[in-house]
């Protein structure tokens, strides 16, 4: 029964090669760094045993490792994903496996890029300003279908995969032009809200770039919590654009609307 169990542990284990991208704004390399992999790691830990081991030098952001906190992002074989949730025995065997940080934000060090440039823009975008309460005590009634309908973009951890992944900030730079998904999620969340009173539909037309997003749906499939952001966000974002500033009829009512 011994000889079982050792025999087991010792065929769950194997050597896999690790290429990670050191360095920082001035440039960096690619170096190869062994690891012993056993049964039940996840990427995330690979990485902490090369800095327990190999680099004790080696730069990562993390926190949770329950795929709850976003902040262990980075590109795996080019893909943008989470250390903690992206599971050795789902890799290809027998190929190396490539780490690096994420392309749409500047480099602070190794693994780590400097992600505040999100947090700026989240700043911009015009806050929750509720309509006057519906009921005398203060309270609103709201049907529980406007609620699910934006509940879905709570789930978001802000792990910025969706803005890496997303051509238009990681390939054309437009970061001063497009806000992004993430932020197309945060301001949906807002403009679905049945309280809410705010018009953002000039800022997503004019400041936020909402016509570059030709919802190629690069970033739903990165998403590590599901949210359709393409489909239930920036589409109805764009819809409800096209209605106020591009509808015939709305222009023509716009026309007869005395000014404020």
């Amino acid at each position: 029964m011994a000889s079982h169990t050792a025999n087991s542990t010792e065929s769950d284990t194997r050597t896999v090669v690790f290429r990670i991208w050191r360095g920082d704004v001035n440039g960096g390399q690619f170096v190869v760094y062994p690891v012993e992999v056993t049964q039940g790691m996840v990427v995330l830990d690979c990485v902490h045993k090369i800095q327990a081991e190999q680099a004790q030098d080696l730069a990562c952001r993390w926190n949770c490792k329950a795929g709850k906190c976003g902040s262990c992002s980075a590109e795996i074989n080019g893909k943008p994903s989470l250390m903690c949730m992206t599971r050795m025995d789902m890799m290809p065997v027998g190929e190396e496996i490539m780490v690096e940080p994420m392309q749409a934000f500047p480099i602070i060090r190794d693994l780590v890029t400097d992600v505040s440039w999100n947090f700026e823009v989240k700043k911009k975008i015009k806050p929750f300003k509720p309509r006057k309460p519906d009921n005398a005590d203060g309270s609103w009634t709201v049907y529980q279908a406007d609620v699910e309908r934006a509940q879905e973009f709570r789930k978001c951890i802000e792990c910025f995969l969706c803005q890496d992944v997303c051509h238009v900030l990681r390939d054309h730079h437009k970061h001063d032009e497009f806000i992004g998904p993430r932020s197309m999620v945060f301001t949906a969340a807002l403009e679905m809200n049945p309280l809410d009173t705010e018009d953002r539909l000039a800022d997503l037309k004019n400041r936020d770039g909402i016509g570059y997003c030709n919802i190629t749906k690069c970033c739903t499939k990165v998403c590590p919590e599901h949210i359709a952001i393409t489909d239930n966000a920036i589409i109805p974002l764009k819809e409800r654009v096209v209605d106020e500033f591009y509808d015939p009829i709305t222009r023509l009512f716009r026309m007869f609307r005395p000014k404020s």
